[in-house]
């Protein structure tokens, strides 16, 4: 009996050594832009999103939360990360979705609100410097 319960513990043990390949990876983000530039216009009252590619691993989404706040995630879906399936903003930008699996996040905090996603949005740190808006990591 001792036996059997080794070998299940050390069939356990390695079948959780496996490496786990379902978060966003980390990357070197550094972004920075006027608030006054036009592409970031959307961002001038609460519930504004925007996207920006070139950051991260699939971009970036900025959103402006409801209380005044800014908000950066990458734009990789935490469902499959591995396809780097970027995410797309809904009308309206409370939301964004995956177009691959169909998952929806929240932009208030990134949080998953529709299945398959189970993760949050992978986020950025934001701050404001003047009327410069950072995104760093």
């Amino acid at each position: 009996m001792k036996y059997l319960y080794s070998l299940l513990f050390i069939s356990l043990l390695l079948s959780s050594c496996g490496k786990d390949t379902s978060f966003i990876p980390d990357v070197a983000v550094n972004f920075s832009l006027p608030l006054t530039d036009p592409r970031l216009s959307r961002l001038s009252s609460p519930g504004g999103a925007v996207l920006i590619s070139g950051y991260g691993i699939a971009g970036l989404v900025l959103y402006r939360r409801t209380d005044n706040g800014y908000a950066a995630f990458d734009r990789c879906s935490t469902v499959n990360p591995e396809q780097k399936c970027a995410v797309t903003l809904d009308d309206p930008t409370l939301t964004v979705t995956d177009p691959c699996s169909g998952a929806k996040f929240l932009l208030e905090d990134g949080s998953p609100v529709k299945a398959p996603a189970v993760r949050a949005l992978k986020s950025y740190t934001v701050a404001i410097s003047g009327l410069n808006l950072h995104v760093t990591n």
